[in-house]
C-alpha cells in the first residue's frame, strides 16, 4: 500500500500530497456508493444503487456478501451488531442481517416515482439524514430529510439537486453537506439537540476539472475527505480555510464514496462507479465500480448509529 504521509494542519504547501490506494474488492457497481464502517462487525458495508444491493466487505477475507433488493439502494447505516438501515428508493428500513428480513421503518415520498433516495448518514443523536433526488437530476427536485426509529420523517432542505455527502464536527456544531452540480462544500450551524441547522457559508469551493462533490467522510481533525465525481479521487481539505491538503488519486473517474474503518480506524474505504462511463473508458480504467483502501495518516470517528 504505498502512502506518502501528509501533516494534518499543515499550510501552504506548494501542492497537495499525493496518496495511492489499492484494491480492496474487484465489483463492476454501476454506482457504488455508501461506505460505512460496522464497528460491532468489524466490516465495511457499501451500496450499487442501480444495481438494487447491499455489500458487507469482510478486510481479512478480502471477500465480500451481499444482499439483493426489490428497489434501487442508496444508503446504509449501522444500527446494532445484527442489524443495519437501509434507504430503498422509496423507503427506509431495517435489514436483519441474519436472515436477510425487512422491517419498514419510513416512506419517503417519491412524487409519484419521479424521486429516489439517495446519500444519508446519521448525526450524533441517531436521527437518520436522507437526500432525494429527481430520475435525471432535474434540477431543485430533490429534498434533504430527517427519520427517527418511530417513523417520523421531516424537512430540513428543500429545493436540493443531487442531495449527497453529509458529515458533523467532533464537536457536534456544525455539519457539512454536498448538493453535488453546486460543485461547492455548504456548512451549516447544527443544535444536536433539535436537529435543526442554519446555512453559514460555504466552506469549500472545488476547482475547475476536479469534479464534483459526492461521498463524504471526516477525520479526527474536522478535515474533510470528499469523493469527486469525475475528479478519480477522494481530496482532503481543511474546511476553515479551503486548502487542499491531500488527494487520493483513485483509477477510476467516477468516486462516489469513502468511509474511514478498521480497527483503529485509521483506513480509508473508497467505492467507484460504472455510471456514465463509455466502453473506451471502461477499457482505460477497467476497475471502475470497484472498491479501494488506503491508509492516509489520520483516523475518523466511529460511525454514528441510528438510534
Amino acid at each position: 500500500m504505498s502512502t506518502i504521509p501528509f501533516i494534518a494542519g499543515a499550510s501552504c504547501s506548494p501542492a497537495p500530497e499525493t496518496i495511492t490506494p489499492e484494491l480492496a474488492f474487484k465489483a463492476e457497481a454501476t454506482t457504488g456508493e455508501g461506505s460505512i464502517w460496522h464497528p460491532d462487525r468489524n466490516t465495511l458495508f457499501w451500496v450499487d444503487i442501480e444495481g438494487k444491493k447491499l455489500y458487507e466487505f469482510y478486510p481479512e477475507k478480502h471477500d465480500c456478501k451481499t444482499w439483493e433488493f426489490d428497489r434501487m439502494v442508496s444508503t446504509v447505516v449501522p444500527e446494532t451488531d445484527s442489524t443495519v438501515v437501509v434507504s430503498l428508493q422509496d423507503e427506509i428500513v431495517r435489514v436483519n442481517l441474519n436472515n436477510g428480513s425487512l422491517t419498514p421503518i419510513a416512506p419517503i415520498p417519491d412524487h409519484a416515482g419521479k424521486v429516489r433516495c439517495n446519500d444519508g448518514k446519521c448525526d450524533p443523536a441517531g436521527r437518520l439524514w436522507i437526500g432525494t433526488m429527481g430520475f435525471g437530476a432535474p434540477q431543485g427536485a430533490g429534498t434533504l430529510y430527517t427519520v427517527l426509529p418511530n417513523g417520523t420523517v421531516s424537512t430540513k432542505l428543500e429545493k436540493v439537486t443531487i442531495s449527497n455527502g453529509i458529515v458533523w464536527t467532533a464537536d457536534k456544531k456544525y455539519m457539512y453537506y454536498n448538493d453535488t452540480p453546486t460543485g461547492k462544500i455548504a456548512r451549516y450551524r447544527y443544535d444536536e439537540q433539535t436537529g435543526e441547522i442554519e446555512f453559514d457559508g460555504i466552506a469549500v469551493t472545488l476547482a475547475p476539472g476536479a469534479g464534483a462533490p459526492d461521498g463524504m467522510t471526516i477525520d479526527r481533525n474536522d478535515h474533510l475527505w470528499v469523493a469527486q465525481w469525475g475528479g478519480s479521487g477522494v481530496y482532503c481539505y481543511d474546511p476553515q480555510t479551503g486548502e487542499l491538503l491531500a488527494k487520493v488519486e483513485v483509477p477510476a473517474p467516477h468516486v462516489a464514496s469513502c468511509a474511514f474503518g478498521g480497527k483503529d480506524m485509521d483506513t480509508l474505504y473508497i467505492t467507484t462507479a460504472r455510471a456514465g462511463l463509455s466502453e473506451k473508458d471502461l477499457e482505460k480504467y477497467p476497475l471502475s465500480g470497484s472498491l479501494f483502501v488506503c491508509k492516509p495518516g489520520v483516523s475518523g470517528p466511529e460511525p454514528y448509529r441510528f438510534k
